[in-house]
């Protein structure tokens, strides 16, 4: 694998990086080429064999021409873009011998709601958009048949996911195959048509986008059933843990670095889980004290999961709820951030065939003019309200939309680094987000702290648990008792995580290991600066410049760090 070198002059973009014929320029505008194959207004990705092993052969090509660049200055955005080009690039060549295009969903999400995804982006504002839109609908199908044979080539090899979370996919496929056309959200972009467009010529292109969902979309989800059915649930595995498929164990520990950015072990992650573990609940004892509750900490997780007064009455309750905390957020932001987006956010109800994902921000577009969104299911109400600040903090401002509408809007930023979805950097500071609730005076009872700390130990037993089940191979039941134990997380919720850890090797990782990062620098800046330290010159540097790995924050922290100390007093 080769090496990503970061130094302090790398940083400061006092290196030298190769200038001839080539430049790194072109380099960028190249990996995003075949990092983007299709997967925009044209069409869909080409994940067919063939097309991936171009791809990668193109990915080493890179990573050499990168290392082939000839000597010459570079500014420090510049610096930045090739070390993160250059990870990114090592993190691609490394995991191709994995293949995991033969795993192409997990326990709720996957390439059948590629397209749900985009219909949700999609803004039609002339016939001519209307038209392309169509166009990509009536590709489908092929998408969906390279998909097919990637996971046919995964039963031949034993590649594949446990039965229950095949079992829960199916669900959602059968979900999407018996919607009627009507109600498919394809066809949304089609319905928000602008008035611009003639009333006649609106009628005719939603029908043909009815015809081309009714002919040859409705077909292509019902052979994804079939096959689901037939082919893939007789295969899926038996053990839950990724270390059973084959070369399991050097699979795992290749997902754990890649999710934690790091070089941690999964050894050393678990042991960091039940440090934080323990930690964590020492800390809600003292919070349920200072609610006044008298009995046992077991007493109190019953207590709270099922009093009444913790929970909406109904959907609309709790979305108004979220919406007054979303506004009071809004006000304290500029105290805290000295760059705010432009783009603004929201609350979303999910489509019933979105229900089962576990995606609850949904990206806006500042080119398209679409708002990001906090995303809720129908049945978000039965989630209790005292947890309701920190995930509204997680996935809204500070955390989620803060963070990703940033940086999509440095627009003099090559795009790789606009959208990479780095998760130990974006779930890490989204988790951070919730403790800086704690200062910002967003826990307003002791009940809400609980909350907080609540969701802060559901991402540290997911240390636990899906090492556990990926690399000790504990069953479901032996990784439930950790949330079930230490949380006032539903019984519901306990379970269909559990599940989706499972479906999703390593990813649950991210996120407790890129926040206990991002509160060590914060730390380490205060005691550096003292009195000189600035919360929002401090947040900005953190997330002003798109997504990218622990080390790289860390070396950028540590340069600024230096520069600070170097700066005249007064």
């Amino acid at each position: 694998m080769r090496t990503v070198a970061i130094t302090l002059a790398l940083a400061a973009g006092l290196v030298s990086a190769p200038a001839c014929a080539d430049t790194l320029e072109a380099i960028v505008r190249d990996y995003e080429a075949a990092a983007n194959p299709a997967g925009d207004e044209r069409g869909w990705p080409d994940v067919s064999p063939a097309a991936v092993a171009v791809r990668n052969a193109e990915y080493r090509k890179l990573g050499q021409r990168l290392d082939g660049l000839k000597p010459r200055r570079l500014s420090a955005d510049q610096a930045l873009t090739r070390t993160l080009l250059d990870w990114r690039l090592d993190v691609v060549i490394e995991g191709a011998r994995f293949d995991e295009e033969r795993i192409p969903f997990d326990a709720g999400d996957g390439f059948f709601n590629t397209a749900n995804y985009a219909a949700g982006g999609t803004v039609i504002r002339t016939e001519a958009d209307a038209r392309a839109w169509i166009a990509r609908l009536g590709k489908l199908p092929t998408y969906y048949d390279a998909q097919i044979a990637n996971m046919r080539r995964g039963v031949r090899t034993g590649f594949t996911q446990p039965r229950p979370t095949a079992e829960g996919v199916l669900a959602i496929l059968k979900t999407a195959a018996a919607q009627s056309v009507d109600e498919s959200p394809l066809l949304k972009p089609l319905a928000a048509m602008p008035p611009a467009i003639p009333a006649e010529r609106r009628a005719a292109l939603i029908a043909e986008g009815r015809a081309v969902v009714a002919e040859v979309v409705k077909p292509a989800q019902q052979a994804l059933v079939g096959f689901f059915e037939s082919e893939y649930l007789p295969a899926a595995r038996g053990a839950l843990g990724a270390s059973g498929l084959p070369d399991g164990k050097a699979y795992y520990a290749y997902t754990a670095r890649r999710s934690t950015t790091t070089d941690m072990t999964p050894d050393q992650i678990f042991a960091l889980g039940q440090s934080e573990v323990a930690r964590i609940r020492s800390e809600m004892e003292g919070a349920m004290r200072a609610t006044g509750f008298k009995g046992s900490f077991d007493a109190f997780l019953v207590y709270l999961r099922t009093d009444p007064q913790f929970y909406a009455p109904d959907l609309k309750s709790y979305i108004e709820r979220a919406a007054a905390i979303g506004k009071k957020l809004d006000y304290a932001l500029p105290r805290w951030f000295g760059k705010l987006p432009r783009l603004p956010w929201g609350i979303y109800v999910k489509p019933p065939e979105m229900e089962a994902s576990s995606g609850a921000y949904y990206l806006g577009d500042p080119e398209k003019g679409v708002a990001g969104a906090v995303a809720v299911g129908s049945k978000s109400y039965r989630d209790p309200l005292f947890a309701l600040t920190a995930w509204m903090m997680h996935e809204g401002v500070p955390g989620h939309h803060l963070q990703i509408a940033l940086g999509q809007e440095r627009q003099d930023l090559p795009a790789f680094r606009r959208r990479d979805d780095i998760t130990a950097f974006v779930e890490g500071w989204a988790l951070y987000s919730e403790k800086l609730g704690v200062e910002m005076g967003m826990y307003e009872t002791a009940y809400d702290d609980f909350g907080r700390l609540s969701f802060e130990m559901w991402r540290a037993c997911r240390l636990v648990m899906d090492v556990g089940i990926h690399w000790k191979g504990w069953s479901a039941e032996a990784a439930e008792r950790c949330l079930r134990e230490n949380t006032a997380l539903p019984e519901g919720v306990v379970k269909g995580e559990t599940w989706r850890y499972i479906g999703w090797p390593a990813q649950a990782l991210a996120y407790k290991v890129g926040e206990v990062r991002f509160t060590a620098l914060r730390r380490r800046a205060q005691a550096a600066l003292g009195e000189g330290f600035d919360n929002r010159e401090f947040h900005d540097l953190l997330i002003a410049d798109g997504p990218m790995p622990l080390s790289i924050v860390e070396q950028r922290v540590e340069t600024w760090l230096a520069s600070e100390h170097a700066r005249p007093a007064g």
